[in-house]
């Protein structure tokens, strides 16, 4: 690691931890990768290191800082389903708190990005900006705002990036897919049905170009805004999106079935999970970083779907 020029710290090696790690090491950076439990895919394939951490407990969170002194860090920790969050709220919340208030009173001068989400709003604005009032959704958006509230109280140099629905590439093997592109491009290229609600607006954001936003906010210029948004520049129901999903895989356009968001798995999220930022196009307009939208993410990732 003492070849590269920046440290960086990426706490938890889920979908979008991962995203962000691949994307710094390939970079050059010296990434370590932590997390309570192995990560799918193995970290030196891509340049980084991986090390067991329960990111809950304080006092292996600052032996770690000590080993490992990163300039950067990244925090994209704690229970991520929606689900598992409404029915276990009292415990998603005391892990997402506890390891954002860990590393929030370690990480010194680092420079340290929490990934929210678009469950702090209750969905009542077609569109959420920066300026939109928080009202969280369910247990996941009020575990998330807290660990927000920590993290910018304790931590100086730190930023909120609340993203919209992070999808991109799973192999069919990883288990549990967990973005709703990779779930339903697996189904569909077997002939599956797709249930999708008709009801629920999102802006869908690719993993890729969630993990080049968070690399240009790490090596940002001071002083930066304590939160920030990132959505796709779409705004499209997730039945909508599951079309596009199927003909970019030419798919047949049937196989998708539009469903009332209430009799479906995501009856808990917001109507509108819609993000839009009124500062990072400015911020990001001479680092050469776009996002693109589900169009092109789809074509862009069919190649990897299909036998």
């Amino acid at each position: 690691m003492t070849t590269a020029t920046l440290r960086t710290l990426v706490v938890g090696s889920g979908f979008v931890g991962t995203g962000i790690a691949r994307r710094l090491a390939r970079a050059g950076d010296a990434v370590a990768l932590v997390s309570r439990g192995r990560p799918v895919r193995p970290p030196q394939e891509y340049g980084a290191r991986w090390s067991a951490l329960d990111a809950t407990d304080g006092e292996a969170c600052g032996r770690l800082v000590e080993r490992v002194r990163p300039e950067r860090i990244v925090l994209v920790h704690g229970p991520s389903d929606v689900t598992w969050c409404e029915a276990h709220p009292e415990e998603a919340a005391a892990a997402h708190a506890a390891a954002t208030a860990n590393f929030a009173a370690l990480s010194g001068t680092s420079r340290i990005v929490m990934i929210s989400t678009d469950n702090v709003f209750d969905g009542r604005a077609w569109h959420n900006t920066e300026r939109t009032p928080v009202s969280p959704a369910n247990a996941y958006g009020r575990a998330k705002r807290h660990a927000e509230r920590l993290l910018l109280a304790r931590a100086e140099r730190a930023i909120c990036l609340r993203v919209s629905l992070v999808y991109g590439h799973e192999p069919v093997d990883a288990g549990k897919w967990l973005n709703f592109f990779a779930a339903c491009a697996h189904r569909l290229t077997v002939g599956e049905r797709v249930e999708a609600p008709d009801d629920h607006w999102t802006t869908p954001v690719h993993v890729d170009d969630v993990a080049e936003t968070v690399a240009a906010l790490l090596s940002g210029p001071d002083p930066l805004p304590p939160v920030l948004h990132l959505g796709g520049p779409d705004r499209i129901t997730r039945a909508e999106w599951a079309t596009v999903i199927a003909e970019a895989l030419h798919a047949p356009a049937g196989l998708v079935l539009p469903v009332p968001k209430a009799r479906s798995r995501y009856a808990s999220r917001p109507e509108n999970a819609c993000l839009v930022s009124e500062l990072l196009p400015t911020l990001l307009a001479t680092r050469a970083v776009s996002v693109r939208g589900v169009r092109d993410g789809a074509r862009d990732l069919a190649a990897a779907f299909l036998p």
